[in-house]
């Protein structure tokens, strides 16, 4: 793989396990020294070693801690979150305002500690993990939906801020990929939708989609990889779709 990060540092959120853990796995092979953030410590220093990297151990949700934080770091990839499925009346308030702080909160303080040393440095690279569920709604995830539309929001502001600057900012929008956060969520959509878990991945997870398959947490890595190389310099404010053809419908 050509090294077209040599010398440059990049922080992953969300990097020990799923499509964090492949970002690591392709911005290393791409050169760059590897931060691998997550709050299961022993993930994210089992990674980071994988890739001669450094773990840095965070609770995103813990958003005050990050109001004084500064990166050093050229390539930022928001990639952590969670879910939580439910049916709006029936939300509990304090799941809702956890997403939106691990997904949408974590992110816009990253991305504002991250800025001034791309600045002056005058080269940087923003990459949000959205989703299909930025661009497109489904029933029960009012948490989910509402932090990625958000984070949508924040990567088109901090493209148009900084384009004169180096700096490029987009988003990357898979359908459901094949890592642990969507098994998780196999039991919940059952319940949610009144149906068998062995029901779940046809009529639920797979039913938007015109290619009927998860995509794999290499293959969202894969794309990281490009958006981050001198090839997609002019690629900024943009949300790249890898959903199989969901967002065609």
């Amino acid at each position: 793989m050509s090294p077209t990060l040599d010398g440059r540092r990049a922080l992953v959120t969300g990097g020990a396990s799923g499509i964090g853990a492949a970002c690591a796995r392709e911005l290393a092979a791409r050169g760059a020294h590897v931060t691998v953030a997550d709050v299961d410590g022993d993930g994210a220093k089992t990674v980071a070693e994988e890739v001669g990297g450094e773990a840095w151990v965070v609770d995103l949700s813990d958003t005050r801690a990050l109001d004084s934080l500064r990166l050093d770091t050229d390539v930022l990839v928001n990639n952590a979150g969670i879910q939580r499925i439910s049916a709006i009346q029936d939300f509990a308030p304090d799941d809702f305002r956890l997403v939106q702080r691990i997904m949408l909160e974590a992110p816009f303080l990253l991305v504002r500690a991250a800025l001034p040393g791309m600045y002056e440095r005058g080269w940087g690279r923003v990459v949000n993990i959205s989703s299909v569920h930025g661009l497109v709604a489904s029933p029960y995830k009012a948490a989910y939906v509402a932090a990625k539309h958000g984070l949508e929001g924040l990567s088109k502001v901090t493209a148009l801020e900084g384009g004169e600057r180096g700096v490029t900012s987009v988003c990357v929008n898979p359908g459901y990929v094949r890592t642990p956060l969507i098994e998780k969520q196999v039991a919940q959509q059952a319940k949610a939708h009144g149906i068998p878990e062995s029901e779940v991945l046809a009529k639920v997870m797979l039913e938007q989609a015109a290619v009927k398959r998860l995509v794999e947490p290499e293959e969202v890595a894969a794309l990281v990889g490009w958006l981050t190389g001198p090839e997609a310099a002019m690629v900024s404010g943009a949300s790249w779709t890898i959903d199989g053809g969901w967002s065609a419908r």
